[in-house]
Parts: structure tokens; C-alpha cells; sequence
């Protein structure tokens, strides 16, 4: 199955075609992993190793809440026993955000689709057409108005599970620029998948970086960008079947790429998938309007 760049890659390649050359001699570069996609971390600091110490149990821990594919993870026991109790507070955090992007964008970005996913996932793994009775099933199950959290518990209806895939790479970058800002770094660029840059890039006004695909080059400086392109990764054989998925199931998925740059990596995570679902540009800046201070940087065809 040939797949073109995932919503993550994209990002990833944004970022590196801006940064990965010419890097003054005092930036540390960390690469690594988080949440299954590629990361790095840029920074000009004499105890850069401690730093990266301290990102990578970071990530460890937000893994630990986040992670799908780990079964012990806060988010697989929502998923596995429908509530949870004593949530973390990055869950609720993150879930806070998520309810913000599900009601500027009416829906479109629901991280109740899960079921939906998980059901055209496994048909296409295993070479089959997806059962339109299953499908009906999972499509009944979505609705995120229909989950309840607080500081004691989160609940969800009846069959339903929760991805955080589209929020959740921007939480972490927000949680390890928060962190490195805790230790007393003013110029620092996280990048997991999603952008965080705080302060700059020596010698330059902010930390450059270029959207791929795109002729579109923004100088970041204390803000944070996200990029999703809805047939990033496909599920089927044939690349019908992108992987951002519209949760009411009224209409085809365009061929669509976003770019968002906001106050927080979460929120144009977030805003960047939601968005890409939506009936065009002006029904995106409809959205917009009620997150202050988010843009869009990129709306085109895929």
C-alpha cells in the first residue's frame, strides 16, 4: 500500500526543510520519538543534555495518558471501561481543548470517532470492504457532546471510545516548551509533530520555518503551528480512505491541507483537523472567530 506523508510527517518536514540546515553552533538539536512520530527539540543551553533528560521522561509520562497503543495508558482504560476515575490533569486539560475546537468548527473536529476509525481500519487491514452495518453502528456511537468529564471522573455514552490523535501531539509539545520554559529557557523549538517556538533562533527574529508543499514561510516566534492534510495517510489499497475522518459521514472528505498557527499547539493541532473538514474557506473563518487569536496559514487542495 503506497502512502503519501502522514498529517504528523507533513509537519515534520515543514519544520526540518526550515531548520535543518545551517544551525548556529550553540543549538543542541534532540531527536527522538513521541506518541509514534518523529520529534526534535532545538535549543541554546550549556546543560542541553539535562534538558533532554528531563524532555524524555516528559514524553515517557504523557505517553503514559495519552498513548492508544499502549493498553496500560489513562486513555485505553477510558476507552476499555467507558469511565474513568480521578482523571489526570493533562487528560482533562486536553479534552477541555478538544470541547473549544468541537464547538467552533459544529462537530467537525470529534474525537468520538474512534469506532469509526477502528472499523474502517480493520476491514482495510484485512482486505475487505467495510460492512455497511458496522459502520452504521460506529457512526451512532460518535458524539462528543454526549461525553462527560470533570475533576472526579470522565464518562463516556454507551460503545463509544475517544482518539486524541488530532490534539493530543500538540498537548505534548505545549507541555515540553512549558517545561524547558520552567527551566529557564527563553529560546527553545519543540517539535513533535506539531510546532512550539518560543522566543528565537540566533541571530534571526523568531525560528523559521516553511509549510511543505508550499511556498508559504512564517517566522514563529511565541506561538505554535499545526498542519493536517486529510488523505495524509490512507487505510485502503486503493487511497479512497484518508485517515481524518468526517463524523457524521454526510459527505465525501475533500482533498484538503490546513495549516494553523496559534497560542497553543493543542488548539492548532486541534483547529487544524476540524477545519479540514469543514464546507470551505469561509465556513473556516466562521470557526475562527471564536478561538482569538488562531490563523489560518494554509487552505488548499491536497
Amino acid at each position: 500500500m503506497s502512502t503519501v506523508l502522514t498529517r504528523r510527517r507533513f509537519v515534520i518536514a515543514a519544520c526540518a526543510s526550515g531548520l535543518a540546515t545551517a544551525l548556529p553552533a550553540e543549538t543542541t538539536r534532540w531527536q527522538g520519538m513521541a506518541l509514534g512520530a518523529r520529534a526534535q527539540i532545538l535549543m541554546d543551553h550549556p546543560d542541553a543534555a539535562r534538558l533532554t533528560r528531563l524532555a524524555r521522561a516528559e514524553i515517557a509520562r504523557l505517553e503514559g495518558i495519552f498513548s492508544l497503543y499502549r493498553a496500560d495508558s489513562e486513555l485505553s482504560r477510558l476507552n476499555r471501561d467507558g469511565v474513568l476515575e480521578a482523571p489526570p490533569f493533562e487528560l482533562l486539560d486536553c479534552l477541555s481543548t478538544a470541547r473549544l475546537v468541537f464547538g467552533a468548527t459544529n462537530g467537525a473536529f470529534d474525537p468520538t470517532v474512534q469506532p469509526l476509525w477502528a472499523a474502517l481500519a480493520e476491514a482495510h487491514a484485512a482486505g475487505r470492504a467495510p460492512d455497511p452495518a458496522a459502520l452504521e453502528v460506529a457512526r451512532a456511537r460518535i458524539g462528543f457532546d454526549r461525553v462527560s468529564f470533570d475533576t472526579s471522573r470522565i464518562r463516556l455514552d454507551a460503545g463509544q471510545a475517544l482518539t486524541l490523535n488530532g490534539i493530543a501531539q500538540g498537548y505534548v509539545a505545549d507541555r515540553l516548551s512549558a517545561l524547558l520554559r520552567a527551566e529557564g529557557l527563553r529560546d527553545v523549538l519543540v517539535d513533535t509533530g506539531e510546532i512550539v517556538a518560543r522566543g528565537r533562533r540566533a541571530g534571526q527574529g523568531g525560528w523559521p520555518v516553511r509549510i511543505a508543499d508550499s511556498p508559504r514561510r512564517l517566522m514563529l516566534r511565541d506561538r505554535a503551528l499545526a498542519s493536517s492534510a486529510t488523505f495524509g495517510t490512507v487505510l485502503d489499497a486503493a487511497g479512497r480512505q484518508g485517515h481524518i475522518l468526517r463524523p457524521t459521514g454526510a459527505a465525501e472528505v475533500p482533498m484538503r491541507r490546513v495549516s494553523v498557527s496559534a497560542e497553543s499547539a493543542a488548539l492548532a493541532d486541534a483547529l487544524s483537523t476540524g477545519l479540514s473538514l469543514v464546507d470551505g474557506i469561509d465556513a473556516a473563518l466562521v470557526s475562527l472567530r471564536q478561538v482569538p487569536g488562531a490563523r489560518i496559514e494554509l487552505f488548499a487542495p491536497a
